[in-house]
């Protein structure tokens, strides 16, 4: 790693310092529960009650903006069912949410701190992994920055949903992967130098970075089911590059040497760790008696190995009703929006929308609006970025532009099955955890721009001038959207401005 090993840190670290002081600066506003907040923050608070999802009580919402933290449903031990919370999504999630209101109460800032926390951790992550990919401590800087001030990130850092959790875990999951082909390559080297050449080559160690990929993209299936997507290709992924590896030194037999050298501990960092990682996310449901299909008196009548069994099948039962909701999740919503227009951003989804009365600042009134959408300079660039990778890796199989496009398929297409075979309701923010690999994409393609140390001097300059140029459109574009991913009060006529598609209003 060339450059300095203090600003490889100090520079992420401000450019994540900076995202912090952008999501948490006035994080209570607006100081009501905003879209699916509904759901996800009496679920996390119920899982500090209770242990799992409980059901809440009619207008649970005003009782809590009230300070009322009495919603729950009162029910007998015999009517468990009818109290429950069926939930379709996995606890991990919710529980990160548990820990903000936890700590810092059952309110706004309380069920927003966890997710503005995760938001500033995936600026850091990628600042350091754009580092460690394009060899730049000043192209990592970039990529930080630019997914700082991309608006779906920002409102979904600012917002009690899962996603922001889904798209950190895959971020950081990956982060660990590219660490892990870094130090294989390292000992693979060094077997090579000191060591007689075999066939196969060495096996190379227990491989903690990937070890800890596999806890990270379990804890990603543990948020939501798709994180599944990213494991079985990420999992693909780092056993290619090991083999790649054994075949850029040399050896007869690098695909046999990665299964039969590779693959056993892949099993174990990619398979068997983010299994167990999955289970023990809902380690509350095992112990609880109030969760949905938990049968806790059927399981705890005949002996600790009938619980263990029984307590597995009433689980297992949970996922097929799970599945099959998911399948047939088709009811229309005025906010729905088809995987095509994700990256075109035509449909976001207004979170908080609210008219203010005369007395705003406005004689006409004012808004009050957040909307979850993506810096379009920042989206549109990427589109032109990632079109730039495909090209990159036909001409030169360079593996970021491998990786990148990799991810961002996972994260993209398997959406397109849903909508075409099961009508599916989707939004746009399932998109998020793409942002990060967008952003990827348009750090290595100003890269390429710049070109390698030994480049003209012309070439570098223009390649600095649109770089800056677009960055500085990026965050021009993020502060004009700004009032309208807050719930800023502004005249009404600026809130339209803002409103670049009819898709938006």
């Amino acid at each position: 790693m060339p450059g300095s090993v203090l600003w490889g840190w100090l520079g992420p670290l401000l450019v994540a310092a900076f995202g912090a002081v952008l999501r948490f600066t006035d994080l209570g506003r607006p100081n009501t529960v905003m879209f699916d907040e509904t759901y996800y923050a009496k679920d996390a608070f119920a899982l500090l009650k209770f242990g799992s999802e409980q059901n809440a009580v009619k207008d649970a919402d005003k009782l809590l903006m009230q300070g009322n933290l009495d919603i729950w449903q009162q029910c007998a031990p015999a009517e468990v069912d009818k109290c429950a919370s069926y939930v379709v999504h996995p606890p991990l999630g919710k529980w990160m949410i548990a820990l903000g209101e936890h700590f810092f109460q059952m309110n706004p800032f309380g069920w927003r701190v966890a997710v503005a926390t995760a938001g500033v951790l995936s600026i850091l992550i990628l600042a350091r992994v754009a580092r460690r990919m394009t060899r730049s401590t000043l192209l990592g800087c970039l990529a930080g920055l630019l997914l700082a001030l991309d608006g779906l990130h920002f409102v979904l850092s600012r917002t009690a949903l899962l996603d922001i959790f889904l798209m950190l875990f895959v971020l950081a999951g990956f982060a660990c992967l590219v660490a892990d082909r870094d130090h294989a390559r390292a000992r693979l080297a060094g077997w090579y130098v000191s060591s007689r050449l075999t066939e196969d080559g060495p096996w190379l160690g227990m491989r903690p970075w990937r070890i800890a990929a596999g806890v990270l993209l379990g804890a990603a299936c543990a948020v939501k089911w798709s994180g599944i997507f990213f494991l079985v290709a990420f999992a693909v992924m780092s056993l290619v590059w090991d083999a790649g590896a054994r075949r850029a030194i040399g050896l007869r037999r690098p695909y046999t040497g990665a299964l039969n050298r590779d693959a056993p501990t892949a099993l174990l960092g990619m398979a068997l760790i983010p299994a167990l990682t999955y289970i023990a996310s809902w380690a509350g449901w095992f112990a609880s008696p109030l969760g949905w299909g938990r049968n806790w008196a059927q399981a705890t009548s005949q002996g600790p190995f009938y619980f263990v069994f029984d307590s597995a099948r009433s689980w297992l039962a949970y996922h097929f009703q799970v599945l099959g909701f998911h399948n047939g999740l088709s009811t229309p919503h005025s906010y729905q929006s088809e995987p095509w227009q994700w990256p075109l951003l035509l449909r976001p989804v207004a979170f908080h929308y609210e008219s203010v009365k005369p007395g705003c600042g406005d004689a006409n009134g004012c808004s009050e609006a957040v909307l979850g959408v993506g810096t379009p300079v920042i989206w549109y660039g990427a589109l032109a970025a990632l079109i730039a990778m495909v090209a990159w890796y036909v001409a030169t199989r360079d593996w970021r532009a491998g990786a990148v496009l990799l991810a961002y398929a996972v994260g993209w297409l398997p959406w397109f099955y849903w909508a075409i075979a099961q009508d599916r309701t989707m939004f746009l923010f399932y998109a998020v955890p793409l942002v990060p690999f967008m952003v990827l994409a348009v750090v290595l393609a100003a890269g390429l721009l710049i070109g390698p140390p030994g480049t003209s001097p012309r070439r570098r300059m223009a390649g600095a001038g649109i770089t800056g140029a677009f960055t500085l459109l990026a965050l021009a574009n993020f502060g004009w959207l700004h009032p309208v991913l807050t719930g800023e009060a502004i005249p009404y006529a600026d809130w339209y401005a803002r409103m670049l598609f009819k898709g938006w209003i």
